[in-house]
């Protein structure tokens, strides 16, 4: 197994939920981390938690500048990132005819082109290190389309695309691409309708420690891929191969779906 004792880790999304869960286990295995957020306030308060000894960078990981000051900071540690850890993104539980065209390229470039031209701007810094990887957060959705998340399920399923290829792209460099898929979870992204939706339809939903919980086992494993949950995973090996079953699956639901959207 890795060891993130004396690591230093990027992660972004930090004042999140997932994320500030993902830091508290991180610190506590000794790692140090470098906490990103565009919540400034939120991001200071995380680390005071934590005893003020991490390094925080306020920046929109959304635009060029936000991008560059983060990897500017980062280069210019003494020990410089030996990973990056993608957790930053939005969500929206909504009719395709209820977007506008902002909202369409928002949740698309929060959640997948802003992800990859991180990647892309942190490769030079990570290939100087003798071992390193870069771990992109992206969802159950990114495997199964669901009705109600078509934009959202757009921005996961290029994220798994995008970090799949990459890490076909690397595998003969020393630096890792491997991609994390949590299911539903009980965090701010997502509002009451959405809460109730899962209840009514039975869908488990974990808390933000326990995902990190089961992100951090995955960090110090060597599996390129992960999926939580359980029938999610089966779902997604079942989607993968028999399509039709799962169309069936949501052709019951879809009344209950449509109740809340």
């Amino acid at each position: 197994m890795y060891s993130m004792n004396e690591k230093t880790i990027v992660l972004t999304g930090a004042a999140g939920g997932i994320g500030a869960a993902v830091a508290t286990m991180l610190d506590k295995l000794g790692a140090s981390l470098v906490l990103t957020d565009i919540n400034a306030d939120q991001l200071e308060a995380l680390n005071k938690r934590l005893g003020s000894r991490h390094y925080t960078v306020d920046a929109d990981l959304g635009t060029t500048e936000g991008r560059q000051k983060l990897v500017t900071i980062c280069q210019e540690l003494m020990r410089r990132p030996q990973m990056l850890i993608n957790i930053a993104g939005i969500n929206r539980f909504a009719k395709i005819a209820d977007y506008s065209d902002d909202q369409l390229s928002q949740l698309i470039h929060v959640n997948l082109t802003s992800q990859i031209a991180l990647c892309r701007e942190f490769l030079p810094l990570l290939l100087s290190q003798s071992s390193a990887a870069i771990i992109n957060v992206g969802s159950i959705l990114g495997s199964i389309g669901m009705p109600g998340y078509s934009v959202y399920c757009a921005s996961k399923f290029g994220l798994r695309g995008f970090s799949e290829a990459l890490s076909r792209e690397l595998m003969d460099s020393s630096v890792q691409v491997r991609y994390f898929a949590p299911r539903a979870t009980q965090t701010a992204l997502n509002d009451s309708r959405v809460n109730d939706m899962n209840k009514a339809l039975g869908n488990a939903m974990d808390s933000p420690e326990q995902v990190a919980s089961e992100l951090v086992n995955f960090l110090q494993k060597h599996d390129k891929r992960a999926y939580l949950g359980w029938p999610e995973k089966l779902f997604v090996r079942i989607n993968s191969v028999f399509p039709a079953l799962v169309d069936q699956s949501f052709r019951k639901q879809l009344s209950v779906i449509k109740r809340y959207l």
